[in-house]
């Protein structure tokens, strides 16, 4: 794999990668402790906004994960970075079980609409608020714009249609701040003693994971284990065809066993 760097650091999605709500994919906490055996940092790195980091950690350990709370990296941390540096006071739409990531910032009055996965607060009444909010001046923040997720159920919508929706009653852009911004990425990786070139990214969404990771520096494998769908399998068009296709357990045993990755290589595990 001419013009890369040694491999120093894994970042691994966790919905759909390694668990779909309370069931792990199956494999998954195998596959991450051979992780661990190697001389790697890694990093857990969601999208995921219908719950606070500390119950998202408490799930994965219930589910018997070898992680560190301050492992993962969340596009709530974003969100909340980016209000903190603007001093926004946001209203905002995401679930009660979230909010405890934004304990301290300032939400009356609000200036700025922060949007979330918030099903139970995806009303008129409440969408009719914020629409009001940015035509008066009020910026639109995006934790994410994913357009549907995984559940035990099947597939459920995202944020993202709504946050289109505000966009065009408003015609005005959301600021994005998760996945597949190059931001999160480079904020992920900022800790972690490494550039874009030496890391990796895995996870089950062609778009936000492999696109915005390849579009960060970063080599993108793409797992078929959440939202990966058939028409997927092309590949989304920020994302580079020779992505590799791979269930997270069969890419790390292989890194694991090999110690590099090669080029090229599809599964369809």
């Amino acid at each position: 794999m001419a013009g890369r760097q040694a491999l120093k650091a894994v970042l691994i999605d966790l919905s759909g990668t390694l668990h779909i709500e309370d069931t792990a994919v199956p494999g998954a906490q195998d596959a991450l402790n051979r992780l661990r055996q190697a001389s790697v940092a890694v990093k857990f790195v969601t999208n995921t906004t219908k719950e606070s980091k500390r119950i998202l950690f408490e799930r994965l350990q219930r589910l018997s994960f070898n992680l560190q709370e301050n492992e993962i990296f969340t596009s709530l941390s974003a969100a909340r970075s980016l209000l903190e540096q603007k001093q926004h006071r946001p209203l905002l739409l995401v679930e009660d079980s979230a909010l405890e990531d934004f304990t301290g910032i300032e939400t009356s009055e609000p200036n700025a609409v922060v949007i979330g996965l918030a099903p139970d607060h995806f009303n008129y009444s409440t969408l009719n608020k914020a629409f009001r909010m940015i035509l008066n001046g009020a910026p639109l923040i995006a934790i994410h714009k994913a357009r549907y997720y995984k559940r035990k159920d099947g597939l459920a919508l995202g944020p993202g249609p709504f946050v289109t929706g505000l966009e065009y009653a408003t015609d005005c852009k959301a600021t994005v701040v998760g996945k597949p911004e190059k931001t999160f990425f480079t904020q992920a990786l900022s800790d972690l003693g490494c550039s874009p070139s030496e890391a990796v990214m895995i996870g089950d969404d062609a778009r936000d994971d492999v696109g915005g990771a390849q579009n960060s520096g970063m080599l993108g494998i793409l797992v078929r284990t959440g939202e990966l769908r058939n028409s997927q399998l092309l590949i989304s068009s920020s994302a580079d065809p020779s992505s590799f296709l791979f269930h997270c357990g069969v890419f790390i045993r292989s890194y694991i066993s090999s110690y590099f990755i090669c080029h090229n290589f599809f599964s369809c595990c």
